[in-house]
C-alpha cells in the first residue's frame, strides 16, 4: 500500500488550522464568559457579546461546555508560564516570597472575572461529567506550579519543604478563593490582604 505524502499534509493542516481557530475564538470569548458565568451563558448569548456568529462558534465547538474549557485551559496555562518566570529568575528565597505575593495580588486586580470564571467551572465539575477530565487537568498543573514556588523558595532557603505539594496548593488556593470572594464584594483591601497572607504562607512552607 502506497500512502499518499501529500494527502496526508493537507489533512494535518486542515485539523492544525482548525485547532489554531478552535484556540483563537476562545481567547477572544473568555471575556464575556468571564462576565456573564457559566449558568447565563449560551453558544447565542456568546455571539451575541461578541463579533462571532452562532453559527461560527457552534461550527468549531460542540456546546458552551466545550467552548468554556477551552477558554480556561488558555487562560491557565498563561497563569502558569507566569509565575514559572518568577521562579526562574529568583534569586532569593525573600526576593521570590515578595515578587510572588505581588504577582499574585497583581492578577487578582487585574483578572478577576476570569479566576472566578475558573472557580464556576471547578464547581460545575461536579455536576457535569464532561468538564471533569479538564478541570483535573488543570488543577495538576496549578498545583505543580504552586509547587515548583514553593520547592525553589525552600531550596534558595537552604531547606526543605515542611509540607506536602496537595497542602501547599490546598493553603494557597484556599487563600485566593477567599480574596477573589471579597474582592468581588468590592473590598479594596483584598489584594493587599492576600499579598501578606500569602507571603506569610510561603514562609511557613
Amino acid at each position: 500500500m502506497v500512502i499518499d505524502d501529500s494527502r496526508v499534509g493537507r489533512t494535518r493542516s486542515r485539523v492544525d488550522k482548525f485547532e489554531t481557530r478552535r484556540v483563537q475564538l476562545a481567547a477572544a470569548a473568555l471575556q464575556t464568559l468571564a462576565e456573564l458565568g457559566y449558568a447565563r451563558t449560551s453558544l447565542r448569548e456568546i455571539a451575541q457579546h461578541s463579533e462571532f456568529s452562532h453559527g461560527v462558534l457552534h461550527y468549531y465547538f460542540e456546546d458552551k461546555d466545550d467552548l468554556l474549557a477551552e477558554s480556561v485551559r488558555q487562560f491557565e496555562a498563561a497563569c502558569v508560564g507566569r509565575y514559572d518566570d518568577i521562579v526562574a529568575t529568583a534569586g532569593s528565597a525573600e526576593g521570590l516570597r515578595l515578587d510572588f505575593g505581588e504577582a499574585v495580588a497583581a492578577t487578582l486586580r487585574a483578572d478577576a472575572p476570569v479566576h472566578r470564571l475558573w472557580y464556576d467551572l471547578r464547581n460545575q465539575s461536579m455536576f457535569v461529567e464532561s468538564f471533569r477530565a479538564d478541570v483535573l487537568d488543570i488543577e495538576q498543573r496549578r498545583l505543580e506550579m504552586i509547587w515548583n514556588v514553593v520547592h525553589r523558595h525552600a531550596e534558595l532557603g537552604g531547606r526543605e519543604p515542611t509540607v506536602s505539594p496537595e497542602a501547599a496548593y490546598a493553603t494557597l488556593d484556599g487563600l485566593f478563593q477567599r480574596a477573589l470572594l471579597r474582592h468581588m464584594d468590592g473590598r479594596p483591601e483584598a489584594a493587599d490582604e492576600l499579598r501578606t497572607a500569602v507571603r506569610a504562607a510561603l514562609a511557613g512552607m
